[in-house]
């Protein structure tokens, strides 16, 4: 059974750092298009970050020049550097793994909860 084991989260003032992980068993992520999601209260999910197989990267443009997603290969881990935070990144943080090609989401982590206090 594949798993996304996201840690990382917790609480954070504006203006601090925060990295995630996503842990991935019985898959090799470097295969995947990896993403990082985000759904807020009432909102929408929303992609973050997204590396696909060749690893181009993109992000929202909420996030971009802020948040950076990375890999370690070795470790099969994924990354979700976030630095700046702000209030509204407070949100439920999902590791996604979706097709090579489309990148259309095949697994979902359970999520990891982000909470940024003004």
């Amino acid at each position: 059974q594949v798993q996304l084991v996201e840690t990382g989260g917790g609480s954070v003032q504006a203006g601090e750092s925060m990295t995630l992980s996503c842990l991935a068993s019985r898959i090799t992520a470097s295969n995947y298009c990896m993403a990082w999601f985000r759904q807020a209260p009432g909102k929408e999910r929303e992609a973050v970050a997204q590396r696909n197989l060749v690893g181009v990267t993109n992000y929202a443009d909420s996030v971009k020049g802020r948040f950076t997603i990375s890999r370690d290969i070795a470790k099969n881990i994924l990354y979700l550097q976030m630095n700046s935070l702000r209030p509204e990144d407070t949100a439920m943080y999902y590791c996604a793994a979706g097709d090579p090609w489309t990148c259309t989401t095949k697994y979902w982590g359970q999520g990891t909860q982000v909470t940024v206090s003004s």
